[in-house]
């Protein structure tokens, strides 16, 4: 099923200014980008697009209420700083399973979310980075940035109360 048509299923006969969830997962995007979301979600906090074969953020719309982003299992490589200023109150992001090569493509992210809004994101989660020689290493560092995700599975359980 295609994203549009999935967004459209999951309005549920509400308008998109209603909606605060949103679960698009296992649909597929044309061409690897986003279509059918746009600015009138505007109550969004929850946007699930997981195993969507999302390969770019670039057509992410303003999400200004959007705290939890899922992207796991797509084929996502970079262009992260989308999120920063298109989701500036996100709080929790998922990329595990994409093609994340490099640490830095993340930790740019960090450092403007940090810096700029001095604001903290909770969680990054980046399981199965494609890059295995300097795995340990890498995981080890995100730890060090991390420090507010030390307790994983408190988190873990509470945003499970959320989906």
């Amino acid at each position: 099923m295609e994203m549009k048509k999935r967004i459209n299923l999951e309005l549920r006969d509400r308008a998109p200014e209603e909606v605060t969830e949103l679960v698009l997962d296992n649909c597929l995007c044309v061409n690897g980008e986003i279509e059918g979301l746009n600015d009138t979600f505007k109550k969004l906090e929850f946007l699930s697009m997981a195993n969507v074969e999302l390969s770019s953020l670039a057509r992410l719309p303003s999400l200004n209420k959007l705290r939890k982003l899922e992207l796991s299992d797509n084929i996502i490589s970079g262009g992260l700083e989308v999120l920063a200023e298109k989701c500036p109150n996100l709080t929790y992001l998922n990329l595990s399973g994409n093609k994340i090569k490099d640490l830095s493509t993340v930790e740019a992210l960090m450092e403007m979310k940090m810096m700029k809004r001095k604001r903290k994101m909770k969680l990054v989660h980046l399981k199965d980075m494609r890059k295995r020689k300097k795995k340990r290493r890498m995981r080890m560092r995100m730890r060090m940035k991390m420090k507010q995700a030390q307790n994983w599975e408190r988190e873990k359980r509470r945003w499970a109360c959320h989906t």
